[in-house]
C-alpha cells in the first residue's frame, strides 16, 4: 500500500473524526482536474467535487465552494448567493486558507474552519469524489455528509 503524504493523512484525520466511512485512495496517475479525477476513478465528471477557492473582494475573507466537475461557477450570480462580490484566488491564497495546493485542495483538513458553499447539483449523485489533499489521492462521499460536516450552504452555482 502506498505510504499517505501528511495532506492526505490530514483529511484521512478528518474524515475519521467526523465518523465517516470513506478512505483516502491513491490513485495511479495525477488527477489535477475534474476530468482526470472522473477517467482515473471511471465516474462521470459530475461526481467529481471541484475544491474552489475565491476571495471577497471588499473583505479578503477566503470562501471556499465545493463544485460538481460538471458545472462552472457563475461568479456574480454565487457572489449574489454569498451576499459579496468573489474574486478568483491566486495559488498562494488558497495554500494559505487550506493548507493544501492548487490540485489537490480537499473539503477537509484545513488550518482553520472555512466558510464553505455546496453546489447543490452534487445532490444528483449517491456519492461523490474529493480530492485528498493531493492531486493523485481521492475520497468517496455522499453529498449529505459532505454538507454536515462542512458546515457548507447549498448554492446553485451555475
Amino acid at each position: 500500500m502506498t505510504e499517505l503524504k501528511a495532506a492526505e493523512q490530514r483529511v484521512a484525520a478528518a474524515l475519521e473524526t467526523h465518523g465517516l466511512p470513506g478512505k483516502v485512495i491513491v490513485l495511479e496517475q495525477l488527477a489535477t482536474t475534474a476530468q482526470m479525477a472522473a477517467d482515473a476513478i471511471g465516474v462521470e465528471v459530475g461526481r467529481i467535487v471541484k475544491s474552489l477557492m475565491f476571495k471577497g473582494k471588499e473583505s479578503g475573507k477566503p470562501y471556499l465552494l465545493l463544485v460538481s466537475g460538471a458545472n462552472r461557477v457563475h461568479e456574480k450570480r454565487a457572489g449574489r448567493q454569498i451576499g459579496e462580490v468573489l474574486e478568483r484566488s491566486d495559488a498562494d491564497f488558497v495554500k494559505e486558507w487550506t493548507g493544501f495546493s492548487i490540485g489537490g485542495v480537499s473539503p477537509f483538513g484545513h488550518p482553520a474552519p472555512l466558510t464553505t458553499y455546496l453546489d447543490q447539483d452534487l445532490f444528483k449523485y449517491d456519492t461523490v469524489w474529493a480530492a485528498a489533499g493531493d492531486p493523485r489521492s481521492v475520497f468517496e462521499i455522499t453529498a449529505a455528509d459532505l454538507e454536515r460536516t462542512t458546515g457548507a450552504t447549498k448554492i446553485d452555482v451555475t
